[in-house]
């Protein structure tokens, strides 16, 4: 391996780095906190389901990594500022972020009563603008940058029928993750989020499951559903050094499926 290569290697490398990981127990989360201690950070894994998040942390530590299992209900703001205290006191500050807690009730707009309404939005909007609020303030704090990744989605971008609220919410995530990246670039902290398509997770397995979820996925563009695999190299991207003058975007890991909503 010639210096060239060793170089783009390295730059993906996440050693000496805090991460902190919403929705750590199961999906996406899981995914990409694996991911980020793989590529050396030491990383905070947080999700109500704390015996997940221990199962999690025993895969880290049995591969040589750190982490760090925290209980925590994103909507709960005092237990967000608790989270980064333990954090903080047992790995460090927190200098990546990955905002992936999230929640989907599909109904029709018609059918969307208020209490759906302000739980998606409370987790999947205000949960991301808090945790993001508390993470910036401490690195400003200590003079030191970062990166915030906020996990949107493909029905943020365009809409389908009976995904009112969700798509209303991380609409809303990607607007303040650009605003976000625009104020605090200053301070050295990048901002983006990854918007994936369909991927199976515990929140949508039973659907795909059904022949109805298996029609669904041949006629979206890719025609099939995403490996989640796939989400690790865009987050490395974003979370490292790699993506060091990325900031403010949205990037699409769908197969194409956003150009087919728009």
């Amino acid at each position: 391996m010639n210096d060239a290569t060793t170089a783009l290697d390295n730059s993906f490398r996440l050693d000496g780095r805090v991460a902190f990981v919403t929705g750590a127990s199961s999906g996406i989360g899981q995914a990409l906190a694996l991911a980020f201690a793989r590529a050396g950070a030491r990383v905070a894994l947080t999700a109500r389901r704390v015996d997940r998040l221990a199962e999690l942390a025993e895969v880290i530590t049995a591969e040589g990594g750190q982490a760090l299992a925290v209980a925590l209900d994103v909507t709960d703001r005092a237990a967000i500022t608790r989270a980064f205290d333990d954090v903080a006191a047992q790995l460090g500050i927190p200098d990546l972020i990955l905002n992936n807690a999230g929640v989907a009730k599909p109904a029709l707009f018609l059918k969307t009563d208020a209490a759906t309404l302000e739980s998606t939005m409370a987790t999947n909007f205000t949960a991301a603008w808090n945790v993001s609020q508390e993470a910036a303030r401490r690195l400003v704090a200590a003079k030191r940058g970062g990166s915030i990744i906020n996990i949107t989605s493909v029905l943020g971008i365009g809409v389908g029928a009976g995904h009112a609220a969700y798509s209303a919410s991380k609409a809303a995530l990607a607007h303040a993750t650009r605003a976000m990246a625009l104020e605090f670039v200053r301070y050295g902290i990048r901002v983006n989020g990854i918007a994936p398509g369909w991927f199976v997770t515990e929140m949508n397995t039973d659907f795909f499951a059904t022949e109805e979820g298996v029609a669904y996925l041949k006629k979206t563009p890719p025609g099939r559903a995403g490996r989640l695999e796939e989400l690790v190299g865009p987050a490395l991207l974003l979370a490292s050094d790699a993506g060091s003058f990325v900031n403010g975007v949205i990037l699409t890991v769908d197969g194409g499926h956003h150009a087919a909503l728009v």
